[in-house]
């Protein structure tokens, strides 16, 4: 069995391997994290486009069914109920509209849904949230160096070796 980096389990990795084990899962996890801003922005694009639909076919209804409905509608009442004739245009009229206001209000509640939608904003926080932890994250403490080893023996030693 083995790490993700290769080295065998329980073996001691270097700084080094930690370092680039930890760069290598602080990147796949900010690469997923712009996948899930991605899919949630895609799907409220989905939503609102479905909302431009349905009030584009509100308003295509509206318009182009007008004439022949209320037509058919009016003389269809006018000849079942035997009623005025211009009080049947007005009930197939109103007919007409009941239909359009019923697909403007599928418009708006799928606007609604599309405007709360907050997929981007809620991936940005769990980022902040993440770079929070990751400042506030302390290294372990590291033993003191005998004095033969400090930064005044290092300095002396690159001194001499210049």
């Amino acid at each position: 069995m083995s790490a993700p980096d290769g080295s065998p389990v329980g073996a001691e990795r270097s700084i080094g391997q930690l370092f680039a084990s930890a760069t290598a899962d602080m990147s796949a996890l900010v690469h997923d994290e712009i996948a899930l801003a991605k899919a949630q922005l895609k799907q409220d694009v989905k939503r609102g486009a479905t909302s431009g639909g349905a009030f584009t076919a509100a308003g295509l209804l509206l318009l182009f069914s007008l004439p022949m409905l209320n037509f058919a509608l009016a003389y269809g009442i006018h000849t079942w109920s035997g009623w005025n004739l211009a009080v049947c245009f007005l009930l197939s009229f109103t007919a007409n509209v009941l239909i359009a206001l019923l697909l403007a209000l599928i418009g708006v509640v799928f606007a609604k849904k599309a405007k709360k939608g907050r997929g981007p904003q809620k991936v940005a926080a769990s980022m902040k949230e993440t770079a929070g932890v990751l400042q506030k994250a302390k290294p372990h403490p590291r033993p003191e160096l005998p004095e033969d080893r400090g930064p005044r023996s290092i300095e002396a030693v690159a001194r001499s070796s210049s």
